[in-house]
């Protein structure tokens, strides 16, 4: 799957500025947002790796850094969700309104903290996300009242050495009223750092986003 667009993006946050890379290949089915986990950013190497099987499948990418390098330095910072989810908000705004992506469906993949985050915007934007998945998330950190408003199909991935996180997701999966999945991995820690792991979680993600998706890309015509 060869890269139509590929760009160094910046949006504004209020007094902050979000840096990102906005992939598109050919004719995409669909974009996903990223939201990185507390001390991680744009740059991490799971996420760019489960974002590049996301391309090759033909969708388009946004990895961005929702907190400043001064921000994330600050704990209490790094676990604000309403922060986080504030930020992904204006990011999902931006790719609605570029013109490259406004028409495409719009999927969520959040990581650690992120994946509260992604939870929350999915309560707030309601259908307007197509599909979620989370990577070794805290969802719990979303709280109760989100969980149950999200109505994006929702695809909780927990490695299975991954302690507590497991009990976590277990119970915020029980809270989800949507269309939801759990999938532990077998052997993986919480970073999936074990061989084979996060190709694991890629193809689950891939597969969960190709299959709500589908039907929802643009219907391009083509002229006679």
């Amino acid at each position: 799957m060869t890269l139509a667009r590929s760009e160094l993006i910046g949006i504004d946050a209020g007094p902050a500025r979000m840096e990102g890379m906005l992939d598109l290949p050919d004719d995409p089915v669909g974009v996903v947002l990223f939201a990185h986990g507390s001390g991680s950013s744009r740059l991490s190497p799971r996420n760019n790796y489960v974002a590049g099987e996301l391309r090759k499948a033909g969708m388009g990418t946004l990895l961005l850094d929702l907190l400043t390098q001064q921000e994330d330095q600050q704990y209490q910072t790094r676990f604000n969700i309403a922060l986080l989810t504030e930020r992904l908000d204006i990011a999902a705004e931006w790719l609605g309104q570029h013109a490259a992506s406004a028409a495409l469906p719009l999927g969520l993949f959040g990581a650690s903290t992120g994946a509260a985050a992604a939870l929350q915007l999915a309560a707030m934007r309601g259908p307007g996300i197509a599909a979620l998945v989370s990577r070794g998330g805290r969802p719990d950190l979303a709280g109760e009242q989100a969980l149950a408003k999200v109505l994006a199909p929702t695809l909780l991935i927990v490695g299975g050495l991954d302690g507590g996180v497991i009990e976590l997701n277990q119970s915020a999966c029980a809270a989800l009223r949507c269309e939801k999945r759990l999938d532990i991995v077998p052997g993986a820690s919480h970073l999936f750092e074990e061989t084979g792991t996060l190709e694991v979680v890629a193809g689950l993600a891939t597969n969960w986003f190709a299959l709500h998706f589908a039907g929802l890309a643009p219907v391009r015509v083509t002229q006679q």
